[in-house]
């Protein structure tokens, strides 16, 4: 199954992107609450084995998807294919109705299902998974690494005219309160500069909730404001929240950051993923740390890798490494295929940061004139409805070392 509310990596950007969408697409907010709403009644029901009530619900769902107009059909297009059809081939495959499983598993893929790594993962669709139908339809599936290896290569270019990246100094006042107010130089501890930034990445991991579907809309989006947010409503927060607290933490303290956002190939995924990278001088480079799951990843003789050098270890075959600790609100252990192979995959197809890393670099309720720079394979554009951003195929240029203050 693939519901709403099983699904704990659903949709992180969605509810970010989803004013700029209904500029451009025609919405139904009446659909889009009662589609989310139905999402708990559904898991429910598949827990409690309802097979009859689940087949109904879904049912429901795909009559008021096809009675959309055209324009809004399209638009949930994505959605239709994952939590309807998908759902409604594991649902039949259940209850061993095998032609109308395979019937809808085809519906979905018609619609653009492509998760390929869950399919082969999912114990609801073991009654029809030696059909000889489903097989064909499962080959037809590139997995998400498959697609990255297909992606067109970089291209070294003329980057003058570029935005020049930039990071706040801890010296500002924003950025002292913030190391003052959580008192992190006693969070990192006083080892080396790597026991630190693991330090301050793990704390934020521990200190906040995670919860992919919120979207915090009374708050603004910096270390400290979000986590009275949290502390106050006990909402917890999206990994672009997550990513932003990590990185005025690391700023704060001196370190040079960023916040990223990994993003799919299909446009009409909407879920992406965002997590911090920080510049070691120890390592002469970026490395990867994401506060959602508490993870980072290294080679196989124990060095961190960055963000680039795990995109190209997933095209290369090469080893890839994820600390035995990484999990998601200390609740669920992640294992190097769930989050690696079946996750980051496919959300590391290109990627995209502000030009100016800074404390509350999106607020809500002041003049954002930050400018986004996206690192796309040749001859792809991207796609981020949220964001206008300057494309490079350049990844010496994207990341490039940051400059020491002076």
């Amino acid at each position: 199954m693939k519901t709403l509310k099983k699904e704990i990596i659903v949709l992180f950007c969605f509810l970010l992107n989803i004013s700029a969408f209904a500029q451009s697409q025609k919405t139904n907010p009446e659909f889009e609450k009662y589609f989310q709403q139905q999402g708990d009644t559904i898991y429910k029901a598949f827990i409690n084995k309802n097979y009859d009530q689940l087949l109904s619900l879904l049912s429901d769902l795909e009559k008021r998807y096809t009675a959309l107009p055209q324009e809004q059909v399209k638009t949930y297009t994505s959605w239709a294919s994952e939590e309807i059809y998908y759902n409604f081939a594991c649902a039949y495959s259940l209850t061993n109705q095998k032609d109308k499983a395979i019937d809808y598993f085809d519906k979905a893929l018609n619609l653009g299902y492509k998760d390929r790594a869950h399919v082969d993962e999912d114990t609801d669709l073991d009654n029809i998974r030696s059909d000889e139908r489903f097989i064909k339809l499962v080959e037809s599936i590139p997995s998400y690494i498959e697609i990255l290896q297909k992606a067109a290569e970089y291209t070294p270019a003329d980057t003058t005219g570029l935005p020049h990246f930039d990071y706040e100094s801890m010296s500002n006042g924003r950025l002292k309160s913030v190391r003052e107010y959580f008192d992190l130089d006693s969070i990192a501890g006083q080892g080396d500069e790597l026991s630190k930034i693991m330090n301050l990445m793990t704390w934020v991991h521990n200190t906040f909730r995670h919860d992919g579907s919120h979207y915090v809309s009374n708050s603004e989006y910096d270390a400290m404001d979000l986590y009275n947010y949290y502390k106050t409503t006990g909402q917890g927060i999206n990994c672009r929240m997550m990513a932003i607290v990590l990185n005025e933490c690391y700023l704060s303290m001196g370190f040079k950051s960023r916040f990223v956002t990994c993003l799919p190939q299909d446009a009409n995924d909407q879920d992406c993923h965002v997590i911090t990278c920080v510049y070691s001088q120890t390592l002469n480079k970026w490395v990867w740390m994401d506060p959602t799951f508490n993870a980072y990843l290294k080679d196989e003789d124990g060095t961190l890798l960055s963000i680039e050098e795990v995109r190209n270890r997933l095209i290369e075959n090469k080893p890839i490494v994820l600390n035995e600790d990484a999990n998601w609100n200390n609740k669920n252990k992640q294992t190097k295929k769930g989050y690696v192979d079946m996750y980051m995959a496919k959300n590391l197809y290109w990627l995209q940061c502000s030009a100016i890393s800074c404390f509350n670099p999106e607020s809500p309720y002041r003049n954002n004139t930050n400018t986004y720079v996206s690192l796309t394979p040749t001859g792809f554009e991207g796609f981020n409805r949220s964001v206008k951003a300057v494309v490079t195929h350049d990844p010496a240029y994207f990341w490039q070392a940051p400059k020491s203050e002076k």
